[in-house]
């Protein structure tokens, strides 16, 4: 008896406890409820007169900027906006730009649209990137933040511009420039200031060097442009590489390098620029220095001597260690440890 009065009273108290405890969670719930109600019952920001009464529509835009809107209209982004697909894109001028009554009740003026991209623009510039990342933000533009160019204060408008009319129109335009041997458009990308590779060589004047080099990358011959291995918006890759690597970067072009060898070079498989100037070299192949001394940088004292050679040496002539080694990325020959065939 005594034990069966044990258990019923513990059943009893545990019970209680549940009780007790499932009362204090009802009191909790409450209390978030009661908040969310709270915050229903308050207007947003959208929701109120005075941001509802800001936009005045493309309409009104069109009153005095027939100009920019029929230049508009003939780009990507103006097409899109021709078929809105959500609710920023209805907006048309006033999505980038900002609501215009301010801009209207004023008469007109620069100073009182919210938002401007010209080089006066007193908007900063992550107020004006913000802009386009609203809709940009996806895509190529999705390792923006923290990229070399977000942390040097880029604005987009340094190489993008939007008002720019046909892509026909403006590739006429700029191939009457002087530079027009490179600026022959190696995309359809027509919004942008200037086209590859001129518009990045304006920052990169080292770059703008080395391609002038008499062993260079093809970019002058049109073949291949900055792109073709970075991304200007930004990667998780090193340099901005659209590659994971230097050696993927370059084997997607040169892929007779790639392999696999059974015998394989380690310092090519390492790394190509252990070897080669990426951009441009005075050197033949792209060498950062000259045969044999490439091969005697990691080869000090191994095999043949390191020290001066005459003129006439085989390891001087022509192509100095590939006379010999000529399978020097990599061997797939059962003797070729050596890369001699």
């Amino acid at each position: 008896m005594n034990i069966r009065a044990a258990v019923v009273l513990a059943t009893l108290a545990s019970a209680a406890l549940l009780i007790e405890s499932g009362k204090n969670n009802s009191i909790h719930r409450v209390v978030p409820e009661a908040r969310a109600s709270r915050q229903q019952s308050r207007p947003t920001p959208a929701d109120t007169p005075k941001t509802s009464g800001d936009y005045v529509g493309t309409d009104a835009c069109i009153t005095c900027h027939d100009d920019s809107h029929q230049r508009f209209q003939e780009t990507p982004m103006g097409k899109a906006m021709a078929h809105p697909r959500n609710a920023l894109e209805k907006l048309g001028c006033e999505s980038c730009h900002g609501p215009g009554k301010s801009h209207v009740d004023a008469g007109g003026g620069k100073d009182t649209i919210p938002v401007r991209f010209s080089k006066d623009s007193r908007n900063s510039v992550e107020e004006q990137n913000s802009t386009c990342l609203s809709c940009h933000a996806k895509g190529a533009r999705l390792f923006w933040s923290g990229s070399p160019h977000q942390s040097r204060a880029i604005s987009c408008v340094d190489c993008h511009t939007v008002h720019y009319g046909s892509v026909a129109e403006k590739f006429a335009v700029q191939r009457l420039s002087s530079d027009a041997r490179y600026t022959s458009p190696l995309t359809t990308n027509a919004g942008v200031k200037k086209q590859q590779p001129e518009l990045c060589l304006d920052c990169h004047q080292m770059r703008r060097a080395q391609l002038q080099r008499s062993s260079h990358t093809p970019y002058r011959e049109g073949k291949v442009t900055c792109t073709s291995c970075h991304n200007p918006h930004g990667s998780p890759n090193p340099s901005q590489l659209v590659q994971a690597s230097v050696n993927e970067n370059c084997l997607s072009c040169h892929t007779e390098r790639r392999g696999p060898f059974l015998w394989e070079h380690p310092p090519v498989m390492e790394n190509c620029a252990n070897c080669h100037e990426a951009h441009g070299s005075n050197n033949p192949q792209l060498l950062k220095v000259r045969m044999p001394r490439v091969c005697d940088s990691c080869h000090v004292t191994s095999r043949h001597p390191t020290q001066a050679q005459p003129l006439q040496s085989v390891k001087n002539f022509n192509r100095g260690c590939t006379n010999c080694h000529v399978q020097i990325h990599g061997s797939n020959h059962p003797s070729g440890n050596a890369f001699l065939r």
